[in-house]
């Protein structure tokens, strides 16, 4: 009995295999798109890649027939979906911000919009890397909270904003980290200026003003002496910055902070009694 359930199973499989490459090779359309849509079903009940993938190949064949019909709308949203479920998220972003322009009044469109964000959110590297499509998958989730505020998918697209404006923050932090570490301390001062005016609120911002007091003063203790009291002055600013913010700070970047502060403090007033 347990062989004969087992030839069943094979011979249904061949026998729908062989319907399969039948209706690839058809020149009708109804008898694809009835296929495609029974693979697709099939792909979402079971979320089993190898229906979906089988419904592409069907809807890539028809797609060109059905652009401008009513039903185009229904295998647009159908493919792009297909690509978006097995993972092939560059596709997928690109097909479903093609549907919202083409069928800006359809009852997917939300589901579409927020669909084409989380694609460029699936493919964002990590912080090391460009950032470039970290950049489009923030955009895409900001148009998609602006114009759904109350959509059903506000809250997963605002933790993803979340996530991808620490990746974007980290990204910056670690450049003008880089040159503190490479001794580059004017561009290091810059650099950490620049952050602090862009990301005001950033989880690194304590390290930012530390990091960039610690390089201007560096600097000012290895420059020549003509430019020492100047840079000493800078360095002096800088700390107080820190101490504005984090003066009750108990961290480790405190206690070194206010050791260079007293250092610059004697430097000055040795440069004063001379």
């Amino acid at each position: 009995m347990k062989q004969f359930a087992i030839l069943l199973i094979l011979v249904f499989g061949f026998t729908s295999c062989s319907e399969y490459q039948k209706v690839l090779k058809e020149k009708e359309i109804l008898p694809k798109y009835e296929m495609a849509k029974e693979f697709y079903d099939k792909g979402m009940e079971t979320q089993k890649n190898k229906y979906l993938r089988k419904s592409i190949r069907l809807f890539e064949q028809i797609m060109p027939q059905y652009k401008g019909k009513p039903s185009g709308e229904t295998v647009s949203f159908m493919n792009a979906n297909a690509h978006y479920l097995i993972g092939d998220y560059f596709l997928s972003g690109y097909m479903f911000e093609r549907f919202t322009k083409s069928y800006p009044n359809s009852e997917k469109v939300e589901e579409a919009f927020y669909k084409s964000a989380k694609s460029y959110y699936e493919v964002s590297p990590i912080y090391s890397k460009d950032q470039e499509d970290t950049n489009k998958a923030l955009a895409k989730l900001q148009f998609y909270i602006n114009t759904y505020p109350d959509g059903q998918f506000f809250a997963a697209s605002n933790d993803m904003i979340q996530e991808l404006s620490l990746k974007i923050e980290r990204k910056y932090y670690e450049i003008s980290k880089q040159y503190h570490h490479t001794e580059r301390y004017k561009a290091a001062i810059q650099s950490f200026e620049n952050y602090n005016l862009r990301f005001p609120g950033s989880k690194f911002r304590e390290k930012a003003f530390y990091y960039r007091f610690e390089s201007a003063y560096i600097l000012a203790i290895n420059s020549i002496s003509a430019l020492v009291p100047e840079r000493l002055a800078e360095a002096k600013g800088y700390y107080e910055d820190y101490i504005k913010y984090y003066g009750d700070s108990e961290s480790e970047l405190a206690a070194k902070a206010k050791i260079y502060a007293q250092d610059i403090e004697e430097r000055t007033n040795t440069q004063n009694e001379i």
